[in-house]
């Protein structure tokens, strides 16, 4: 495992907050406007969380996350600031081209059926499903908000290094093999990294 990271993944602020307290650990990508080649690219198995307030609202997530959105607004780090608080390792890939297996994931996840369908649709049918190992760090690391991680773009290469010394994992290892267990029986994985 690495000492550090580098790199973050841009996700709703809501989503990130139930990856760290273990209520997810999936997130459902499609490909953001400024994404090279328009789809969703795994640039690295691990990855710190970068909350993102940005195209974040409540119908876009589950009625039963709204306390979530609210705990995530109420803790938004002052503007030009990213509180990094936990990194994830991507333990599976899946590949979904048909929307009723998505949507079966309901009970995973807080997204909202619409957006799972939004995303499903978007530019053309199908989306990536990613189990994530996620490992909330010692203490939250804030860092200034650069230009350059502006934009519609799921990675983020950082200018700092933010140290996962003393990070511990969010589920213990039955209950993530539970959730894992449970992705491969809905979705069966493309890929295992």
């Amino acid at each position: 495992m690495p000492e550090t990271l580098s790199i973050a993944l841009k996700e709703w602020a809501a989503i990130c907050l139930a990856l760290i307290e273990g209520q997810q650990s999936l997130i459902v990508r499609k490909g953001g406007i400024a994404e090279a080649s328009g789809d969703f690219q795994i640039e690295a198995a691990r990855f710190l969380l970068y909350p993102t307030f940005v195209h974040q609202r409540e119908t876009g997530l589950c009625p039963d996350a709204k306390p979530l959105l609210d705990a995530a607004q109420k803790s938004q780090p002052p503007a030009g600031k990213i509180r990094l608080e936990a990194w994830a390792e991507v333990t599976g890939v899946y590949q979904v081209r048909n929307l009723v297996p998505a949507l079966l994931l309901a009970h995973l996840h807080k997204y909202s059926d619409e957006t799972i369908e939004k995303r499903f649709h978007y530019r053309s049918p199908g989306l990536n499903v990613l189990a994530l190992r996620v490992h909330r760090l010692q203490a939250p690391v804030e860092i200034a908000e650069e230009a350059v991680y502006l934009g519609c773009k799921s990675w983020v290469p950082l200018k700092n290094e933010v140290s996962l010394a003393n990070s511990a994992p969010v589920l213990t290892d039955r209950q993530y093999r539970d959730v894992v267990e449970q992705l491969d029986t809905l979705l069966r994985p493309t890929a295992i990294v």
